[in-house]
């Protein structure tokens, strides 16, 4: 088992929480936290601790992206117009790597960080290689063709456990696929619950 597989099981049991909604999670037989502490009884949280739970949610989703990147993003998210929750989501849902994984090209946010940086996808026919590449609406998303025999491209495109959300379209046959819009919170399959406003909360207090 890789380091960082075993760092994102460690996220799910430190959350307490099967965060990517995948049947392989230790959180499914042990829903404590790792360590030889991890069994103590869970303190009532603060509402600070509330708050900060729901960013460590939120940011760990995103295959624990820095602080630094998710700062950046709810800056941004602020100085948008409209809900600045909604606009976090958006925001972080136009992430190239985000993007890679609601397609189904790969099996888990990590891949799909790892995917991008090793030069696999290209947006509207050029090569980028950045996972925080921010895609716009009418992008054109697919895997180069040298990569769309990868053993990790195949087993993701039949992955029952999650469904394409339909602010995109695919053709896995092409591995091809379109962001059409930025979706709201509600357009979001999360498994878990998120709430952004209090992510807002714990930014702003």
């Amino acid at each position: 088992m890789t380091k960082r597989l075993q760092s994102k099981y460690k996220i799910n049991r430190r959350l307490g929480e099967n965060l990517w909604g995948r049947p392989k999670s230790p959180v499914n037989q042990r829903d404590y936290g790792p360590g030889q502490h991890g069994q103590r009884r869970r303190q009532k949280l603060s509402d600070f601790g509330i708050q900060l739970r729901a960013k460590q949610l939120l940011k760990g989703y995103y295959g624990e992206i820095t602080e630094k990147q998710f700062r950046r993003t709810y800056d941004e998210a602020v100085r948008r117009r409209g809900d600045t929750g909604e606009n976090l989501i958006g925001l972080l849902e136009h992430r190239l790597d985000a993007v890679v994984y609601r397609m189904k090209f790969v099996p888990t946010v990590f891949a799909a960080r790892q995917f991008v940086s090793h030069g696999h996808v290209r947006v509207n026919g050029k090569k980028v290689d950045i996972p925080s590449y921010r895609v716009s609406e009418g992008d054109v998303i697919e895997v180069k063709d040298k990569s769309k025999t990868m053993a990790l491209v195949l087993e993701a495109s039949q992955l029952p456990e999650r469904d394409v959300p339909d602010y995109m379209e695919v053709d896995h046959d092409r591995m091809k696929g379109t962001f059409i819009r930025t979706p709201k919170l509600v357009d979001v399959p999360y498994p878990v619950q998120m709430e952004p406003n209090l992510v807002i909360e714990y930014y702003s207090r």
